[in-house]
């Protein structure tokens, strides 16, 4: 699949398509928007907690890394690969039930590299965890 959507297809189309991979499948996500200027996506808790009924921190971290890098991919272009070098995370607060909403927006979109921020919220709109990932964006391997 192209690196771009066609200009018949919209953004959240060619997401669908290309998909997540096969650990966000796993963790049920599911696409709401996606632009070059906004990506949404939603994770239930249940099924992603640790012990003691609170969402995993990582599985923030799998949401924000698979927003920010499908966005930061989507700006790369064709023939590009954006790869991720650096993510962070500030969780603060935990849910327990219902889903989580990561809405990603850009920082930094340049030519190498592409910086997002990625908010983790809870049903009654409470953050959860802030995220940020750099991608350096590369030419994509031959073949």
């Amino acid at each position: 699949m192209s690196d771009q959507p066609p200009a018949d297809m919209n953004g959240l189309e060619w997401a669908a398509r290309r998909g997540m991979g096969t650990l966000a499948e796993k963790m049920g996500f599911q696409w709401v928007e996606f632009t070059l200027e906004r990506c949404v996506a939603t994770m239930p808790v249940e099924g992603n907690t640790q012990p003691v009924g609170l969402l995993h921190g990582g599985a923030y971290v799998v949401l924000g890394e698979s927003l920010g890098s499908m966005a930061a991919n989507l700006h790369a272009g064709p023939g590009r690969l954006a790869v991720g070098v650096d993510i962070n995370a500030t969780h603060t607060r935990s849910a327990t039930s219902g889903l989580v909403t990561g809405v990603c927006t850009p920082i930094h979109l340049g030519r190498s590299m592409t910086v997002h921020e990625i908010v983790c919220s809870d049903d009654q709109g409470r953050r959860c965890s802030t995220i940020r990932i750099t991608n350096l964006i590369k030419d994509a391997p031959a073949g």
